[in-house]
């Protein structure tokens, strides 16, 4: 991945309220004064119909009613938009507000309202009229311009309103998720570092035999999660200082200040500025992002269906499309190559070696506590073993089907005691049968596109 600290930037940004709006109003007071000084200087023909041609008091009215109706349009967009969060905290999950806090459009539609605003209050304060102690002046082509700004406006609160309807649909919240969890599997699958080599092709003869002993942890010098790893700066200082890194870590996991991070062979070569350097390509945060970790989104889908299937909530159908987007994610990524966990540079030679994500570990997190909650609703039940059969058919890795009949295993035997009704159970035998029909099938190699 590509200057990660730099994309990590860019998603606090991306995730904040007030970046896109604090640009929209720069660009907005960068147009005021453009189109003042155009209309200071007479340059630009202004003969047209649609242009203004009212006198001061006539251009101060229209440029206050906007500004007024501005700053109140966005205080209510802002309103709702908090409503917005709220609902989603409560319904979905304090961890999807990150989801909304990336959407885009509210960003646009805040920072449109407030441009629009202050592009008016800048217009508004050159314009003079007879008796202000002035030479009369109407900057016309900025009134103009402030008109056409107040009508993109209307259309944005009409986007808005649209916007704000759909957003908080379970829908809409599963597919963005759904689409955040299919760009992760695009970005981390396989993942190119250096020059690694298959999965299969395990580097363990070319690690010193002394390595466990005299390789010196690297300790953390924070607490937070780990949220991306700079495996570009790994790679440069492993190869600047020729060391061999294993890391013991990866993305996604909460750290304590002073665990271990890595180890680093040989010690002798480790310095306090060393030390800073492997610690600096740490990137930790107060929360997880699936910048590179795959589990969240998977995670986010889990935890939207638990709270779906809880009895307070008792909205099984919920839960049952977290289990079709789980399915989805889980077909796309059984297609692609796990990364090796071992790194080589230019020279082929073994440089770190990366604490790995494997097909069990990402399975046992999306299917194992919705089977535990959702043993006793035979629907959800039967969705689960739906979606195991779905994904038996896009492999034929015996690991992969292996782990796949497990959990069929698991779902079948909680199924017999959560379902009190015999017809129930023998649905969920019929779905468990296909499953194992499908896994017995080797798959029939489909293509995800």
């Amino acid at each position: 991945m590509r200057n990660v600290k730099i994309s990590k930037l860019w998603d606090q940004l991306h995730s904040s309220y007030w970046f896109i709006p604090a640009v929209m109003a720069v660009v907005a007071t960068a147009l005021a004064f453009t189109m003042l000084n155009l209309d200071r200087t007479g340059k630009v023909n202004i003969d047209y119909w649609w242009i203004y041609t009212g006198g001061a008091d006539g251009a101060r009215s229209l440029l206050g009613s906007v500004a007024g109706s501005m700053i109140s349009v966005a205080a209510t967009a802002f309103s709702i938009t908090i409503v917005a969060l709220q609902l989603a905290a409560s319904n979905f999950g304090p961890r999807l507000l990150r989801n909304f806090m990336q959407d885009t459009g509210n960003q646009i539609v805040l920072g449109t309202f407030i441009g629009t605003f202050i592009y008016c209050l800048l217009v508004l304060r050159t314009i003079h009229g007879k008796g202000d102690g002035y030479e009369q002046y109407v900057p016309q082509l900025s009134v103009t311009i402030g008109t056409l700004l107040a009508i993109i406006s209307i259309g944005v609160l009409i986007y808005f309103i649209h916007h704000a309807s759909t957003i908080i649909q379970a829908s809409h919240v599963i597919q963005n998720v759904s689409e955040d969890l299919h760009s992760a599997i695009e970005r981390l699958f396989p993942e190119k570092i250096g020059h690694g080599k298959p999965e299969d092709s395990l580097g363990v003869e070319e690690i010193p035999i002394s390595f466990e002993e005299e390789a010196l942890p690297i300790r953390a010098n924070g607490t937070g999660y780990l949220q991306a790893i700079d495996d570009e700066e790994f790679m440069e200082i492993a190869c600047k200082h020729n060391l061999l890194i294993r890391l013991k870590v990866r993305p996604g996991k909460f750290l304590i200040q002073g665990s271990d991070l890595a180890l680093v062979f040989p010690r002798k070569k480790v310095n306090k500025k060393l030390t800073k350097q492997i610690n600096d390509a740490f990137i930790l945060g107060k929360e997880r992002t699936e910048q590179q970790d795959v589990e969240f989104p998977i995670n986010q889908l889990v935890e939207i269906a638990l709270r779906a299937i809880s009895p307070a909530v008792n909205d099984p159908f919920t839960a049952i499309r977290c289990i079709d987007r789980i399915s989805a994610g889980l077909c796309h990524l059984v297609q692609r190559d796990f990364p090796s966990p071992y790194r080589y540079d230019k020279n082929k030679k073994l440089r770190f070696i990366a604490e790995r994500v494997d097909f069990q570990g990402l399975v046992d997190c999306a299917f194992n506590q919705i089977r535990q909650y959702g043993k006793s609703d035979a629907g959800v039940t039967i969705r689960l073993l739906e979606a195991i059969a779905a994904i038996a058919t896009y492999t034929n890795s015996s690991k992969y089907q292996a782990s796949l009949r497990h959990h069929a295993d698991m779902i079948l035997e909680d199924s017999r005691e959560g379902l009190s009704q015999e017809q129930d159970r023998k649905d969920v035998e019929e779905s468990y049968y296909q499953v194992i029909k499908n896994l017995n099938n080797d798959g029939n190699n489909k293509d995800w596109d």
